[in-house]
């Protein structure tokens, strides 16, 4: 699959609306879909004043998901609550994401989209030695992504969920930086 890769701008935001509208999206980003709310949210990112950087992901010439990818240093308190659970080196990434046309999924777009940006991470990130990804355990579609992209499970732990309807219980996966020449 030909996936590719770019920098959410405020046009993008209708699109993210009705993608976090989706109840497969709902479930489990919980996030709120007002005009404001996502303005609020994905704002700083699309303008650059937010070191996170939110992506488009295009399957050909279609989006088809929300890639969001940071420095866990640039979030001192997210560092520290998956530190708890794993060791974090130093510069390591993290990355989040969906799907959102709900007849998309289940089809291998998940599992590409995160590949493609684990491998732009290497290029665009050169002193990043990792990304750890936490998901929820009961997730099972997105951790099963994660594994068929190649990050390995590193830890269980209890974390924050991003809905409070879910147990706390998180599976942390890991990918590390390919050797040079591999």
């Amino acid at each position: 699959m030909n996936i590719t890769l770019r920098r959410v701008g405020e046009q993008d935001f209708p699109l993210l609306r009705r993608w976090l509208r989706e109840p497969h999206v709902k479930r489990w980003w919980n996030h709120e879909t007002t005009a404001e709310a996502v303005a609020r949210d994905f704002g700083p990112a699309a303008r650059g004043e937010e070191p996170s950087e939110d992506l488009l992901a295009f399957l050909e010439d279609r989006p088809v998901g929300l890639v969001q990818r940071s420095r866990l240093c640039d979030y001192p308190d997210y560092l520290a609550e998956l530190a708890a659970v794993v060791p974090v080196p130093d510069g390591a990434m993290t990355v989040d994401y969906l799907i959102g046309d709900p007849r998309l999924t289940g089809r291998g777009i998940g599992t590409a989209v995160i590949r493609s940006v684990i491998g732009r991470t290497w290029v665009e990130h050169p002193g990043a030695p990792c990304v750890l990804v936490p998901v929820v355990a009961a997730n099972r579609p997105s951790w099963r992504a994660l594994e068929r992209a190649g990050l390995r499970r590193v830890g269980v732990g209890d974390l924050e969920p991003d809905n409070p309807v879910d147990d706390r219980t998180h599976y942390l996966y890991r990918v590390d930086r390919p050797a040079a020449g591999t």
